[in-house]
């Protein structure tokens, strides 16, 4: 969350006015996040969530987006349910964007990774998976196997100055994940629904040991269900010097096959799953590293972080090599 445009006292107060939560107490700007502008509502009903959507998220999928957290909520997965206005509709406009209002969630985001945090994380991720099944909308990848090499290309000219040899080593590695990868050629494809798709240790709130919430849908889309695994293995289970956690990543799965059990060939895949994860976020941040100008209000991510991923990836053939 961030926050990257400005709202006046008297502009919200007319946006509220069409919401039926009460009346304003306070109102302040939330410093985290990348992608589009987040402000915390307190009310005289409790504390909401404000958020203005950014030109980087296409305003007409948001009501896809705000539909799966409704969903989801209805569920009972602990994710921001839209709050619709005084007309029934959850999206609306403020400061000449995209806005809409949803529920407040308690809890912090984990800043150190422990042990204690992969399991419920993996129960929590396969709640959301089953909790989808019933939500029919489809919202295809747009960060999937299909954007990998543009995004590639797009990066050649600048790639080898923020990593000597890099371009040479991505190139490589697409050569063992796109003719191996699920759905590709006579490689089976797996079981699919909604998935979210980020859900990084900023996107997932705690309370001592438990999930309190899963937020920051707006990469959701309908792919595989163990992409969203592998996703989470890059995300959950490394070490600051880019060895993988053995434990974090066996409790994260077993976690989440305590909800809902991986089939053999979704444990079969994991490992190309996981260099696809690994390459889908290096190539983002490599993108938004080349790209970002020096007086950005975010600080891009380090790809290199990625780049040791992939190689533990590449380097590990079977799940076996994973210890679970």
């Amino acid at each position: 969350m961030a926050v990257y445009t400005d709202v006046s006292d008297e502009a919200l107060e007319a946006f509220l006015s069409d919401y039926a939560i009460g009346n304003l107490v306070a109102f302040r700007g939330i410093a985290e996040g990348v992608e589009n502008s987040n402000f915390q509502l307190r009310t005289t009903q409790g504390d909401f969530i404000l958020t203005l959507y950014e030109k980087r998220v296409n305003a007409q999928e948001l009501p896809w987006f705000l539909g799966l957290m409704q969903h989801l909520a209805g569920q009972g997965v602990s994710c921001p349910q839209p709050v619709a206005s005084t007309a029934g509709q959850t999206l609306g406009t403020l400061a000449g964007r995209p806005a809409a209002i949803t529920t407040f969630l308690p809890g912090v985001w984990p800043r150190k990774i422990r042990q204690e945090h992969c399991r419920p994380l993996g129960q929590a991720l396969a709640q959301l998976h089953e909790a989808g099944r019933s939500y029919t909308p489809v919202r295809p990848n747009a960060l999937g196997p299909d954007a990998w090499q543009p995004l590639l290309d797009s990066c050649r000219a600048g790639a080898d100055a923020v990593h000597p040899g890099l371009l040479a080593e991505l190139d490589a590695a697409f050569t063992h994940i796109l003719p191996h990868w699920p759905g590709q050629g006579a490689n089976p494809a797996l079981p699919h629904g909604q998935i979210h798709a980020d859900l990084f240790p900023d996107n997932v709130f705690f309370l001592r040991k438990t999930v309190s919430g899963l937020i920051d849908f707006y990469f959701a889309c309908t792919d595989f269900l163990a992409y969203d695994i592998a996703i989470c293995l890059n995300a959950w289970c490394f070490e600051g010097d880019g060895s993988f956690n053995v434990t974090f990543g066996r409790q994260l799965v077993q976690g989440y096959e305590s909800v809902r059990p991986l089939s053999a060939a979704e444990r079969q895949a994991l490992p190309v799953l996981a260099r696809g994860a690994a390459m889908r976020f290096l190539l983002t941040r490599l993108y938004d590293w080349i790209n970002t100008p020096p007086d950005a209000l975010v600080t891009p991510k380090d790809p290199l972080d990625y780049l040791k991923r992939l190689r533990f990836h590449l380097a590990t053939e079977t799940v076996d090599g994973y210890g679970f």
